[in-house]
């Protein structure tokens, strides 16, 4: 086969389409596919060497993807590697246009998609340009300033909703640049990974934002699928390293989800070469606590948990790489972590957790499926195999199965719907289906059997037609399993129910699908003429007798159903006649199923079907709207079935009946025709459509029959004609395979030759599918002309004649002649060539050719027939024409004349939406019922066939590039024309057909945008409000196609852009109109959000040219064109240099008309704000705006109006960038600074040679000299973790650009901006400006601003200062909000922007600030302590700290001291930590002396300082960070600072009373004691440990042990809110602190602290141990499961409290260990069950009598409490299992009945057992009935319906 190909096509194709193979015409199609791709390689190869990326190259790369859409990847293989060559240089050219690149990037991806055609030796890319292209684009510079505008970017006018929307379109920039570096990975060099190591290793600094950039950066371009032999070179550089920081961080920071993905990758990659057994424990855990599911009883979420968990997809992937290979493990684990949440996938349990289980579940079985393929079914490709040793074996495989089948089976019924476990479902029956399928079988049939829960049987239903493939091939696994499909199909039928709509179609979707797997065929004579028959198939033989019956009552079922859907029943009169959306449904899923029926039914039963299907159509007489439909559409699938025997029977009882009544001559003049010749047109027009050539024999008949009917008055009953002639003409004129049986050729063979019983569930077979294709014979052909001469022609001729003015019609005639013109157009359109013309030239000038391609699809044009497609469109013209001159109300025929325009420009035999509808329900059907773990295309034949008729359609369909010819700029002006009338409705439909048309033919838009602008044009008088209107919606366009507005290309936006901003002078502009408004709103609107920067710089480098050169001269097929010349060449350099040169004068000329427009006196303000708005857009990086935009920008900071100060704000501070001067930096050795030698391995943390880096006040650059000898670092994480290879800094002070220009020496832009800032008039109404009140309470500190003032005082130095300098005084004494924040904006701006100041300067400024600064924190309010904060965390970002080391020797002067009182410490303390934290590991002196200077002042009183002082500890010790490789901090420690703490709190520690909060909230003079002292200083240390649950890396467990029994003592038991801070501060500690994730190591100290405490004479801290036990074992399940020492500690632990004498200790031990059973972390083994039942049968003391006067003792006794203790354990082992019956539980059940007249509590704790006992297994009683003995039911019996009930 491949051999042949590849001579007729002179190479031999990568991967084609196999579909094409089967298409009727498959013969013509190499020739084809050769011809086109030489095209694409010549024209592409020449418009690269001659340097035309547009129209050119992006012309040619489309023209390549559509052509990869056509027939795959049919090249050879050197073409494809050079093709992607080319394609990667082509994206990675610097300064491409962003919606070029994305284009190519799109095409590109395709072309790597398939990894397994190019090994590592045919390719290799370089990552450093897609790194380059990533990080220009993500991590763009300037793109917050608004100087590039990306796709999909949040714009500043775009509202809530459309960010939303932003997020559900991941097309966007982003995504398409993370799957081209993801397609690319594979083929990095050997190289690369140290390269990349070497690249991102500097910027690991944990505490700053690069580290995420780090870890995404080596989450997404590692690559890990290096050959084995290279290893050393890929992950075991840096696997080590990141696993340990992986397991080390312990409060999941935003980029461990990164890492996880990374893993998982890597794992699933090297299968068998990474050994995973010490990290599995762990894994385990961290997923666990991942899915943050609920525990125990009172627990606050951290945040951050929540939104930082994995995600599903990446765990998946990573657990199904871990399965297998000679360890366990992983299986063991998993077998763990799903019993563990076994219970949470119960339906009665819901919350937000569930959807992340639901999706574990279905995901998990399809990745091992996935895994399995490709170890056992895969071809072997390059990709590293799996070693034998690591292959999944057939025990690890059953091992699976049954550790998910139980939590599958209790989702089935869950809250989400049963799709998830339906899809787990089907890909676990491929694997087991012995294991999987009965258990869904015995839900099944009940299900079945009860009407009264219709949830249960959709949800059963939807998972059997999952495992309905694995069940009905049964195979040597599951070989009964086809014996069940009868008594499935049987008790199905009743669900075929008009009263509930989804049981009806969940039923039918059912029977459909089991259908399609099966012939139905009676076998049952096969028992007695065959020998050879096994017992299972004997039993499907005697079965399939019933399959008879089985159809025929489905249709007695569907008939009802028709019955009870007629219009009389379901309507009243007056409603709407159309079926409902409900009703269409049932409509399509009852054809559908029917015909799926007859298509497998034996030539018996289908005659059998039919003639019960004819009497019930032709004996009942239905209305034509919803049953007369669903009726028609059962007779014409059993005429599809076998046209031959039904047409016998239909066509002559319809024609006579048709005749019979439309003989008569008044018939044809009612309005309202008789409803029996309506019902049989409707019976005959869908029987008809069938192969024409059956339908041949009866077309006189036919003729006649549409003869009588075409011109009946009635409209129903034309358009039923129509109808009928439509399908003749279609059934006779296109090509469609005419059956979709499961088995090629039916079943009409004799049994005793051919079995059907052995095709049950069989797979199509794709290289012989033998398709019976249908293509129009010439007798056909010739008898669709026949129809259209002897109808279509008189209707043509009598339209023009009316359009001519010659004839009258009246208004229901011409609608009944366009109806006959439409369906004729319908249905022979496949037959019409299409439109011809003369092309349109100069549109567009380019030096290669822009021709269309033509598919061939099975129809040679007969030329030397009429074309009626040209016929049709020249008549409709006219029409068109006079009645929009005569009468442009006649609004029907206006619908109809641009339907049929439509399809005169598109229609070939199909339509778009159809194809795409059917496509779509194409992928369901194969997703619901593929085979993923053989691959292969193993689909049903029926699926096949469909698939290679859309094949076909896709060719009929591919539009792309059609010459824009005459014929179509006539149509598209009349459509222009249609769109500017004055119906709406009118105008809509033909704008719709006009967007689509623009989006078909090349350039077109160019043409037809002046004559929409004319519209517009104010200076046209004419225009009627409705054309002005229309106008404004062809430009805006619809939501899915083109923009006229914006389309990316200069000529169009200089004519556009203006335009609609002039429109506004026009007459018919009225904004008092609110829908004209409205479309002003919108086009401002979809221009901002669609904007992307458009390219000036077009040039293409010499390295692609050279790649498309080698692509010219190798590999078939050769281009017929020649490589391009010298002159060629010079002259395609010479266009590129113009157009550069084109594109920029079109931009300055678009500037300067809407500065023209704005400048307008009469411009409305809307108008003007949509032009400034326009303006804004146009800033770029890579061109300053002309000066004349700069004055506007400058002078509209002052403008009246917010909006206009907002925009230019934003602008001026983008032409700051613009303008800056580029600063100079030297490469620059560290270890040279420090003179410490770089360490060969890797440290990170405070080391030797980054100490310089370090704030020291001893040495702080305080003079002139010191300053410029200073080199200042100014990113915080360069020199943490490592160097890099080259430092780069700023070049001493006279190597830079001159600071202090005069104004001679400034340019044009600056000076403009200089003579504005200098003028204290401007300068007084701008600052009046800016601190004006926006929204009340809702204003912030704004970046904008911030970012404006940077930029001036960057660039001009402090030019300004002195005139700003009074203001900023003034302001800073006015406490008012915000004149406050204004001045904040100031400040920080100052302090950024002084970054290359000369020392004179920076010194002077500082002696300004600080008294500024003391006045401004003295001031300080409620309302604007968060903008200081922000500014001063601003003004440090990213700064050297010794820089700013007089800002920071001010704000340490006293953050606390009292004056002012408690709000201003703690506002001053605020702004310090923003300060600080910025700063992270740089400033360990200064955080010590905050340290010590807070450690005296932590007993403060008030809250608001407390929490504020916790905060600021937090950031502290956050650099004290417990990570691999790195040195112990020099900054404060926590261990220190717990020892001292422990000191002061010694007072409460040693005491044993209750520690109750009396310290009063005012400061008494006088000496407190040491104990309310140890109090306050307990409550600050609270609020640290809160605020640093969710912050810090790493969890200080050894320090927080030693406060653990103090905070037991205080957490009250009762959940009660009236606590004191105190004890609920102490409560959500311990909460936080039982979460915590735990090393293995750290297990033993907790435990031990525990069992301390659980030795407490308080019973509080007693109870309390049992509530963090359960969070905290829940929340490290595995690492505790992995130490079995641990876990007897905790058993004994938890059996040692169940013995307390507190009853409430006891109760809550019981609910532990019920916890830990049923999570499985304890198991319920025999000593522990002999255990509790010693306990239980302790003897009590014989009841004294007591007299009723004397006091009860009310200690209970050593044995009562014993006894209870028995009882309580047995209680909680039953209720473990709330929703199984264990072995066991019987046993324990009879046990526990003995004591239900204990005294109290004893009979309290029974009782509650056995209702809790009851209310669990209620629902499913009926099959825990069954573990019980008849005896032990008779006893339950009498528990559960207890007699008391009746007394």
């Amino acid at each position: 086969m491949k051999k042949a190909q590849s001579d007729t096509l002179g190479f031999a194709p990568q991967k084609d389409i196999v579909y094409n193979k089967l298409l009727p015409y498959a013969d013509r199609l190499d020739d084809e596919s050769n011809d086109l791709l030489s095209k694409i390689k010549g024209n592409l190869c020449r418009a690269v060497q001659l340097r035309e990326i547009w129209p050119g190259v992006l012309f040619w790369t489309r023209k390549l993807s559509t052509y990869m859409r056509l027939y795959g990847r049919k090249f050879s293989k050197e073409d494809h590697v050079l093709f992607i060559k080319l394609l990667y240089e082509l994206v990675t050219i610097p300064r491409l246009e962003i919606s070029m690149m994305q284009g190519l990037a799109r095409l590109l991806i395709n072309l790597l998609k398939k990894r397994e055609l190019l090994s590592r030796e045919d390719l290799e890319l370089s990552w450093r340009p897609l790194y380059e292209l990533h990080d220009r684009i993500l991590f763009s510079k300037t793109e917050h300033l608004g100087l590039n505008w990306f796709p999909n970017s949040p714009r500043p006018r775009s509202s809530f909703k459309l960010i939303m929307l932003k997020l559900v379109q991941r097309c966007s920039v982003e995504g398409v640049l993370k799957t081209l570096v993801k397609s690319c990975r594979p083929y990095f060099s050997e190289s690369a990974t140290q390269e990349m190591l070497d690249e991102w290793r500097p910027l690991l600094c944990p505490f700053d934002v690069t580290m995420q950039r780090a870890i995404s950066y080596f989450e997404l371009f590692l690559p890990t699928t290096l050959p084995p032999e290279l290893h050393h070179k890929g992950f075991k550089l840096w696997f080590d390293e990141l696993i340990s920081l992986w397991v080390s961080v312990q409060n999941l920071p935003s980029w461990e989800v990164h890492l996880v993905s990374l893993f998982a990758r890597l794992a699933n990659d090297n299968i068998g070469y990474i050994d995973w057994d010490p990290y599995i424990p762990k894994i385990f855990t961290r997923i666990l606590r991942s899915l943050n599911l609920p525990v125990g009883t009172s627990q606050m979420m951290v945040p951050r948990y929540v939104t930082n968990a994995y995600d599903i997809s990446h765990v998946v992937l990573w657990v199904s790489s871990l399965l297998g290979g000679p360890s366990k493990q992983a299986q063991a684990q998993l077998s763990g972590l799903f019993n563990s949440i076994a219970s949470f996938f119960h339906p009665s349990n819901h919350g937000r957790w569930l959807m992340k289980l639901m999706k574990l579940l279905q995901r998990l079985p399809a990745s091992v499926v996935r895994r399995l393929h490709r170890e056992r079914y895969r071809k072997p490709t390059w990709l590293t195999p799996i070693p034998d040793s690591h292959k999944l074996t057939e025990e690890n495989i059953t091992d699976f199965v049954e550790s998910m089948i139980q939590p599958v089976l209790l989702a089935m019924f869950s809250k989400t719907g049963s799709l998830d476990a339906a899809q787990a479902l089907q890909n676990l029956a491929l694997m087991r289906p012995e294991l999987v399928i009965p258990p869904v079988l015995e839900k099944t049939y009940p299900a079945l059997e009860t009407l009264t829960e219709p949830h249960q049987l959709t949800a059963t239903l939807s998972c059997m037609i999952g495992v309905a493939r694995s069940l009905v091939s049964g195979g040597h696994r599951f070989p009964e399993g086809p014996t069940h499909m009868l008594p499935l199909l049987m008790r199905a039928l009743p669900g075929v129910d008009p009263n509930d709509f989804s049981k009806c179609m969940i039923t039918f979707q059912f029977i459909a699908t089991f259908v399609t797997l099966v012939p139905l065929v009676d076998c049952s004579s096969a028992l007695h003429e065959r020998t050879d028959l096994t017992e299972v198939e004997r039993e499907m033989c005697s079965a399939s007798a019933e399959f008879e019956d089985f159809v025929l009552q489905f249709m007695d079922r569907c008939f009802a159903l028709i019955d009870s859907s007629t219009l009389e029943q379901t309507r009243e009169e007056t409603e709407t006649e159309k079926m409902t959306h409900l009703e269409s449904l049932v409509e399509l899923g009852l054809s559908s199923t029917f015909s799926t029926i007859l298509t497998q039914c034996s030539l018996d039963i289908f005659k059998v079907a039919l003639d019960k299907v004819f009497n019930f159509a032709t004996t009942n007489i239905f209305e034509t709207r919803v049953s007369g439909r669903m009726v028609a559409d059962m007779c014409r699938a059993a005429s599809k079935c076998n046209p031959a025997e039904s047409l016998k029977k239909f066509v002559p009882h319809c024609c006579n009946a048709i005749n019979q009544i439309a003989v008569n001559e008044e018939v044809s003049n009612e309005e309202e025709l008789d409803k029996e010749l309506l019902w049989n047109l409707q019976l005959l027009s869908e029987v008809t459509r069938v192969d024409g050539d059956k339908v041949l024999p009866y077309r006189s008949e036919l003729v006649q029959i549409l003869q009588l009917t075409l011109h009946l008055k009635c409209k129903q009953g034309y358009t039923l004609a129509c109808n009928l002639l439509h399908h003749i003409l279609r059934s006779s004129a296109l090509i469609y395979p005419t059956e979709y049986c499961s088995v090629p050729g039916g079943f009409h063979q004799p049994i005793s030759d051919y079995l059907p019983i052995k095709d049950w569930g069989r797979p199509g077979d794709l290289w012989n599918l033998d398709i019976r294709w249908h293509v129009p014979s010439v007798e056909e052909t010739s008898f669709v002309f026949y129809l259209l001469d002897l109808i279509l022609q008189p209707e043509l001729q009598r339209l023009q004649r009316f359009a001519q003015g010659e004839q009258d019609m009246s208004r229901d005639d011409v609608l009944q002649s366009l109806t006959i013109v439409q369906h004729c157009l319908l249905g022979a359109g496949g037959l019409m060539p299409p439109l011809k013309g003369e092309p349109i030239p100069e549109l567009v000038h380019s030096m290669v050719n822009l021709d269309e391609t033509t598919l061939y699809t099975g129809t040679e044009y007969d030329k030397s027939r009429e074309n009626y497609r040209d016929a049709v469109c020249g008549v409709m013209r006219q029409l068109l024409h006079y009645i929009l001159e005569h009468s442009e109300d006649d609004t029907k025929s206006l619908f109809s004349i641009i339907k049929i325009i439509s399809d005169l420009l598109h229609f070939k035999g199909s339509h778009k939406h159809e194809f795409d509808s059917r496509w779509k329900s194409f992928n369901l059907v194969k997703k619901s019922m593929e085979n993923r773990l053989h691959g292969r295309k193993q689909h049903i034949r029926a699926l096949l066939i469909d698939r290679v008729m859309l094949q076909h359609e896709l060719r009929k369909l591919t539009v792309e590039g059609c010459q824009y010819r005459s014929i179509h700029q006539e149509l598209m002006r009349d459509l222009l024309r249609l769109s500017t009338s004055t119906y709406s409705q009118v105008r809509s439909r033909a704008q719709n057909v006009l967007f689509t048309a623009l989006g078909t033919y090349n350039f077109c838009c160019r043409d037809l945008i002046p004559h929409v602008l004319e519209f517009l044009n104010p200076d046209n008088g004419s225009v009627t409000q409705q054309q002005f209107k229309g106008a404004l919606y062809c430009l805006l366009g619809n939501h899915s196609g083109v923009c006229l507005a914006n389309l990316h290309d200069w000529e169009c936006i200089a004519l556009t852009w203006p335009a609609v901003v002039r429109s506004g002078l026009s007459s018919a502009m009225s904004l008092e109109k609110p829908s004209i408004v409205r479309l002003f709103d919108d086009l401002a609107d979809k221009i901002h959000r669609q904007y992307e920067t458009i390219g000036i710089d077009f040039s293409v480098p010499a390295e692609c040219c050279a790649v498309a050169k080698q692509l010219m001269i190798t590999g078939n097929p050769f281009p017929k064109d020649p490589v391009p010349s010298e002159e060629e060449a010079a002259e395609g350099l010479k266009r590129q240099e113009i157009k550069n040169s084109e594109s920029v004068e079109k931009y300055k000329q678009l500037i300067g008309d809407l500065l023209g427009c704005i400048n307008n006196r009469n411009m409305p303000w809307k108008f003007e704000h949509i032009a400034i708005g326009f303006l804004s857009l146009l800033l770029r990086d890579d061109h300053q705006l002309p000066p004349p935009a700069i004055t506007f920008f400058v002078k509209s900071l002052n403008h009246d109006s917010l909006y206009v100060r907002k925009v230019a704000i934003s602008a001026v501070a983008g032409i700051m960038k613009q303008i800056k001067r580029s600063h100079k930096k030297v490469p620059v050795s560290p270890s040279e600074l420090c003179g410490v030698k770089e360490l060969s391995d890797m440290v990170a943390g405070d080391r030797q040679d980054n100490q310089w880096l370090q704030y020291n006040s001893s040495n702080l650059p305080r003079t002139q000299q010191d300053w410029d000898g200073c080199v200042f670092v100014e990113k915080t994480h360069w020199g943490y973790y490592s160097w890099p290879r080259k430092l780069l800094m700023y070049a001493p002070q006279e190597e830079q650009p001159k600071h202090n220009l005069t104004r001679e020496e400034m340019t044009e832009r600056e000076q403009i901006i200089f003579d504005h800032f200098s003028d204290p008039v401007f300068i007084n109404q701008f600052i009046e400006f800016l601190s004006l009140e926006d929204r009340k309470g809702k204003d912030k500190f704004s970046p904008r601003r911030f970012c404006l003032f940077k930029g001036l005082f960057r660039n001009f130095s402090d030019a300004f200062l002195p005139l700003l300098q009074p203001h900023m005084e003034r302001l800073v004494a006015d406490s008012h909000e915000s004149k406050q924040r204004c001045v904040a904006e100031i400040i920080s701006g100052l302090i950024r922007g002084c970054k290359h100041w000369s020392y004179s300067k920076v010194e002077s400024l500082w002696e300004l600030l600080c008294p500024l600064l003391r006045t401004a924190l003295s001031n300080i309010t409620i309302e604007t302590y968060a903008d200081w904060g922000t500014c001063i965390a601003t003004a440090c970002e990213s700064r050297d700290p010794r820089k700013l080391h007089w800002l920071f020797e001010m704000l340490m002067e006293s953050p606390v001291n009292g004056e002012g009182g408690s709000f201003v410490d703690a506002c001053r303390l605020y702004v310090l930590q923003g300060g600080l934290a910025q700063q992270e590991w740089r400033v360990p002196e200064l955080l010590h002396r905050l340290l010590q200077y807070l450690e005296p002042k932590l007993t403060q009183v008030y809250k608001n300082v407390r929490e504020r002082i916790g905060s600021v500890l937090t950031y502290i010790f956050m650099i004290d960070v417990n990570l691999p490789y790195t040195q112990p901090t020099t900054s404060p420690r926590i261990s220190d600072f717990t020892d001292r703490i422990l000191l002061q709190l010694k007072p409460l520690t040693e005491g044993d009373e209750e520690i109750q909060n009396h310290v009063t909230e005012e400061n008494e003079v006088g000496v407190q004691d040491e104990r309310t002292q140890a109090i306050k200083l307990l409550k600050t240390v609270l609020k640290w440990l809160i605020s640093s649950a969710g912050r810090s890396f790493s969890t200080a467990v050894p320090e927080q042990l030693q406060l653990l029994p103090l905070l037991f003592k205080i957490a009250p038991v009762e959940n009660d809110d009236s606590y004191d801070e105190l004890k609920r501060d102490a409560k959500t500690c311990l909460s936080l602190m039982s979460q915590g994730l735990l090393y293995p190591e750290q297990i033993p100290m907790v435990l031990s602290a525990l069992q301390e405490i659980a030795g407490s004479s308080s019973w509080h801290a007693r109870y309390t141990v049992l509530t963090y036990l359960q969070i905290m074992v829940f929340y490290n399940l595995f690492t505790f499961m992995s130490d079995q020492k641990a876990v007897n500690n905790v058993r004994a632990l938890v059996i040692r409290l169940l013995e307390d004498e507190q009853l409430e200790v006891r109760e809550m031990a019981a609910t532990t260990l019920s916890g830990f059973l049923q999570c499985n972390f304890l198991s319920m083994d025999a000593p522990m069950q002999a255990h509790f039942e010693a306990l239980c049968k302790t003897c009590l003391p014989k009841k004294r009598k007591r007299d009723l006067g004397s006091i009860v003792d009310t200690i209970p006794s050593a044995d009562l409490v014993r006894r209870h203790a028995g009882v309580l354990g047995l209680s909680a082992c039953i209720l473990s299992s709330p929703y199984d019956v264990p072995t066991w539980m019987p046993q324990l059940l009879m046990d526990l009945s003995a004591h239900l007249n204990d005294t109290q509590p004893i009979e309290m704790t029974v009782k509650k057992t056995l209702s809790n006992f009851r209310r669990t297994h209620h629902d499913n009683w009926q099959q825990h009935k069954q573990q019980f003995t008849d005896d032990q039911l008779l006893v339950l019996t009498d528990l559960l319906v207890s007699p008391c009930y009746y007394a």
